[in-house]
């Protein structure tokens, strides 16, 4: 089962927003929040340094997949809040699918191909409907 390390560098590979870059002599990954646009900071491995969460943008509460297409990056407060406001809500309610909407548009803007960034094998090894790690992000 791959790892929640290894899916959210697999989001890396596949959002634009995300650049190689060192920080105090080591090799990173500096991006952006799904939502608010806020920088974030991943070790070359996916370990986050800041505050990154991986965000299912699909509630798993309401059975969201942890597939590539269901995933982004976002800063745990983005993350939280999202969680406690809007991912406990019905499944039909108009303002989650509202946001699920929007986020969805976002990610598909920011796709970009993981053989740009060297890391086009890592992406086929995760398969569709393969789960992460179980943590407490939504």
């Amino acid at each position: 089962m791959p790892s929640k390390h290894q899916w959210m560098l697999a989001v890396i590979a596949t959002d634009r927003t995300f650049e190689r870059a060192v920080r105090g002599g080591v090799a990173c990954w500096v991006g952006k929040c799904i939502h608010c646009g806020g920088k974030l900071v991943l070790g070359a491995d996916g370990t986050p340094i800041s505050a990154a969460t991986l965000e299912h943008i699909w509630p798993r509460t309401h059975g969201g997949l942890t597939e590539l297409a269901n995933l982004a990056l976002a800063c745990a407060r983005c993350n939280r809040g999202k969680g406690v406001r809007h991912d406990v809500k019905h499944a039909r309610d108009p303002r989650l699918l509202e946001i699920v909407a929007a986020l969805r548009a976002r990610r598909a803007e920011r796709w970009r191909d993981p053989a740009e960034v060297g890391l086009a094998d890592l992406v086929a090894r995760l398969a569709p409907g393969a789960a992460a790690d179980d943590d407490d992000e939504a």
